[in-house]
């Protein structure tokens, strides 16, 4: 098999806020480096930090600080976030969203006296979410393009990365092999430094929000690098994904958080308000809660004509929601929803993966040369995610690892020798499905969607998750029976759909085989069998690997080493809304 062979200093993969933000801080800290973005489908066009509508948290306004932000994201997290990279995050937004309106041009709303204006989110103590209306994903990422192709950044674009290859003498990674979906050829990448940036994307569920491109092919890879994933039990559900019926893409897209934060309310079927029943914080309450909430009404048959609930925004006036957030209301308006005035049906929607690599404050990860940040990355964010806190997540780590890369580079890293041997895998299994009798993959997708949506979800049972992994090792077992005709690779989607769903049958068994050991409820994981949250100070967290054929687990003690459970860094309670504490003061 022929082979096209390049070398770069630094190799991304992945080009949303983390990938962006490290080139263009790698190439800062050392212009001479050569940087090269690889990218499955076309840079600035796919990823997830172009979705992003709500916004940006960061401790900016008179009464915020950091420990508030900080002490909300642990509380959020219910204490399973690793506390300095929580600490980096919140300490390192406020540098981030300087750095993206002074230099990379952001223009985010402001406040009549010109101050940064900040909206609430659920599940806050304070307004801090930084945005541009509801479409701050768009305004970050065409200004990040606009200073990579001034940068010298070079592009490989609709390049599917398939192998994180190690160097021969097991000192480091050596590089990355690659499909060129445009040509259908292989191509190995020889890197100094690779920083796993792809996004994950949680689209094996029946709902989903990230698009149909991100199907956690970089958690796969890491996986059978040998990387360690942490949380991965952890799978976030966004309360109102966009229910637009089962002939539209657009069901499952997210209907931003600020909606609720703005007052906006939830009704079931019969059209009342059912959030006070599940929660004191009624729709402001966090994602978690929320999505239990909406699931819990769905399943007592309390639904829309659609099976979903409704968000109603009319009563905040029709005018101030339009001009608020235009995003929606004209995505609505395609659907034929109106937002502004009428009643849109929603249904929770997998929107991120708190869990990922394991990492550290640099970025490195347990590989020398393979850095890692943002969504593939597990520890930030514990057991839930704050709304707000992933662009963060992504654009302060993202700055860290291009930084970190250039240092390590500056200090004498060299290329690697590749492992040859695992090159010849990586093309052997993505190879295989040509050597089988061709069959669509589409309905083996779609099988697995309902496995994780019904035995994985919002609710979980022990029994529930057991068979929810039985299937997903049926469904695998299924696809290797499945080919692709072999002729023109150019594009050849119905290969790219079998590889796509190679990686997710492979972090859905991760995800269950984690959701099994988490005896107890936890943010985003709730077990119906073990409804109440253990011990705070015995809290572990779960550590999945590849153990030959098999996945191993371990469960690791949360280092507390900032703050520990039943203490606090603020005076009043962390995640209650302003109205709360107001309420609860009188």
């Amino acid at each position: 098999m022929q082979i096209e062979r390049t070398k770069t200093d630094i190799l991304i993969l992945g080009s949303g806020g983390a990938g962006l933000f490290a080139a263009l801080h790698a190439r800062q800290a050392d212009p001479t480096l050569d940087v090269t973005v690889a990218v499955k489908g076309l840079m600035g066009k796919s990823g997830c930090t172009r979705m992003v509508q709500g916004g940006y948290n960061v401790a900016l306004a008179k009464g915020d600080s950091i420990e508030r932000h900080f002490m909300d994201t642990i509380a959020g997290g219910k204490w399973l976030p690793r506390q300095d990279l929580a600490w980096r995050l919140v300490v390192g937004a406020i540098e981030r969203v300087q750095e993206l309106e002074n230099e990379i041009g952001c223009f985010f709303d402001r406040n009549p006296d010109g101050t940064l204006h900040q909206k609430a989110f659920a599940g806050q103590s304070f307004d801090r979410t930084v945005h541009k209306s509801d479409l701050t994903g768009i305004e970050i990422i065409n200004r990040l393009m606009e200073q990579v192709r001034g940068a010298g950044v070079r592009r490989m674009e609709e390049h599917r990365a398939i192998e994180l290859v190690p160097a021969r003498d097991g000192s480091g990674i050596a590089g990355v092999l690659f499909i060129d979906m445009r040509s259908g050829g292989y191509r190995f990448v020889q890197a100094k430094a690779v920083l796993l940036a792809t996004g994950a994307g949680p689209t094996m569920y029946l709902y989903h929000t990230p698009s149909g491109e991100k199907t956690c092919d970089g958690l796969a890879m890491a996986l059978r690098y040998g990387l360690k994933l942490r949380d991965m039990e952890m799978v976030q559900f966004h309360p109102t994904g966009l229910l637009g019926g089962p002939d539209t893409r657009m069901t499952g897209t997210v209907l931003e958080e600020g909606l609720r934060g703005a007052g906006g309310y939830l009704l079931n079927g019969a059209r009342e308000r059912f959030m006070s029943k599940y929660d004191p914080r009624g729709e402001r309450a966090t994602r978690d809660i929320v999505s239990r909430g909406i699931y819990a009404e769905m399943r007592a048959g309390n639904t829309t004509p659609m099976g979903g609930v409704y968000i109603q925004m009319g009563h905040l006036g029709p005018e101030k929601v339009a001009k608020a957030f235009p995003g929606m209301v004209k995505r609505c308006a395609d659907c034929g929803f109106d937002l502004a005035g009428g009643l849109v049906e929603v249904v929770p929607t997998a929107h991120y993966l708190m869990g990922g690599v394991e990492f550290n404050v640099d970025c490195t990860t347990a590989s020398p040369g393979l850095y890692a940040a943002g969504e593939d990355c597990g520890g930030v964010h514990g057991a839930n995610r704050l709304g707000g806190n992933g662009v963060a997540n992504s654009t302060v780590f993202g700055g860290i690892a291009g930084d970190s890369m250039a240092a390590f580079i500056r200090k004498g890293a060299a290329w690697r020798e590749a492992d040859e041997g695992v090159i010849d895998q990586g093309i052997a299994r993505a190879e295989a499905p040509f050597s089988r009798t061709p069959a669509p993959s589409l309905p083996l997708r779609e099988a697995l969607s309902r496995t994780m949506w019904d035995k994985v979800g919002i609710l979980r049972t022990h029994d529930g998750i057991q068979a929810g992994l039985a299937e997903v090792a049926a469904h695998r077992d299924a696809l290797r029976g499945i080919g692709v005709k072999d002729g023109d690779r150019r594009y050849n989607l119905s290969w790219h759909d079998w590889l796509n769903l190679d990686s997710l049958l492979a972090i859905s068994e991760v995800i269950g085989t984690a959701a099994l050991a988490r005896d107890d409820s936890r943010g985003a994981h709730f077990r119906e069998d073990f409804p109440e949250t253990s011990d705070l100070m015995g809290t572990r967290y779960t550590q999945v690997f590849r153990d030959g054929d098999r996945l191993g687990l371990e469960l690791v003690p949360v280092a507390f080493d900032i703050v520990k459970p039943g203490e606090s860094l603020i005076d009043d309670e962390a995640g209650a809304p302003p109205v709360a504490r107001a309420a609860t003061a009188a």
